[in-house]
């Protein structure tokens, strides 16, 4: 495969890394796991010439873009989004939390601003992924900076660094010689994160070494909204990558093919995204 080509995002936002060209051609992308036939089967996949970027968006270039155009994010909109629990401090008033997954808690005014709530900010994490906001408001800013969200098989190719049939974008070890190569949960969730690879939370979208092809973060860190819907049958939207909540114990989705639905208008603090273009 040739050397990726970096160049610019469009819109004159830059960007942490810009965004990184790839060739067309033949892909492989999805998997046989066993326990996750949401991804089934591995299937072969054509694909023209397109870029991606090499980082998720970042809070400051979501600012700079809230202040170039007023968007107001649906998180804004309803007055509240998902905030895991455990970020929260401990005199936080009492939340709603969800039946299925009680770490996750309905916060009134958390929104892309506010991750944690009104008493946080985004001030010391404006290289971090931006957080709360749902496709409709990823969408926007895509259109806004000349591009658009990838496609599910443009998004996994790039996530895969230029591997083949591997979990991961460097092989298939999740530690390869201990080291940590992506932000999710270390310890018992939801618990005790005891934060071995750095972080609780989010990291800065560059935190880690970037794949083979130029992309940082493809695994952990945010899922991240994709193009298209969840199957011909149900036009949910979709995310990919898992993020920082992500643990083996529960959730083994911080690889290449993992996918997760959602309604166009979920928002969570773990959920952000990447753009593309022609």
């Amino acid at each position: 495969m040739p050397d990726p080509v970096v160049v610019r995002r469009p819109g004159g936002l830059g960007g942490p890394g810009g965004l990184v060209s790839l060739p067309g051609g033949s892909t492989l992308v999805g998997s046989d796991d066993p326990d996750h036939p949401e991804e089934w089967p591995v299937r072969e996949v054509v694909l023209a010439a397109y870029r991606i970027a090499s980082t998720t968006v970042t809070n400051a270039e979501f600012a700079d873009f809230v202040a170039a155009t007023g968007h107001r994010t649906e998180a804004e909109t309803f007055g509240w989004s998902f905030v895991f629990g455990g970020l929260l401090p401990d005199d936080f008033p009492p939340t709603r939390g969800v039946a299925a997954a009680p770490w996750w808690r309905e916060v009134h005014g958390a929104d892309w601003a506010h991750p944690e709530g009104p008493r946080s900010s985004v001030d010391d994490r404006r290289d971090h992924p931006v957080v709360h906001v749902s496709r409709r408001d990823a969408e926007a800013y895509a259109a806004w900076a000349g591009g658009r969200l990838p496609t599910e098989a443009e998004w996994e190719h790039g996530a895969r660094g230029g591997l083949v049939g591997q979990p991961f974008p460097w092989g298939d070890e999740l530690e390869p010689g201990g080291e940590h190569r992506m932000n999710v949960w270390q310890g018992t969730f939801p618990t005790d994160d005891t934060a071995e690879d750095g972080w609780r939370g989010t990291a800065p979208v560059r935190a880690y070494p970037p794949n083979a092809l130029g992309l940082h973060a493809t695994t952990g860190n945010v899922w991240e909204w994709c193009a298209g819907q969840w199957s011909p049958t149900d036009a949910g939207g979709v995310s990919r990558g898992g993020s920082y909540l992500c643990h083996a114990s529960y959730c083994r989705r911080y690889r290449v093919s993992a996918r997760q639905s959602h309604s166009p208008d979920s928002t969570a603090g773990n959920l952000g995204f990447r753009i593309a273009a022609d």
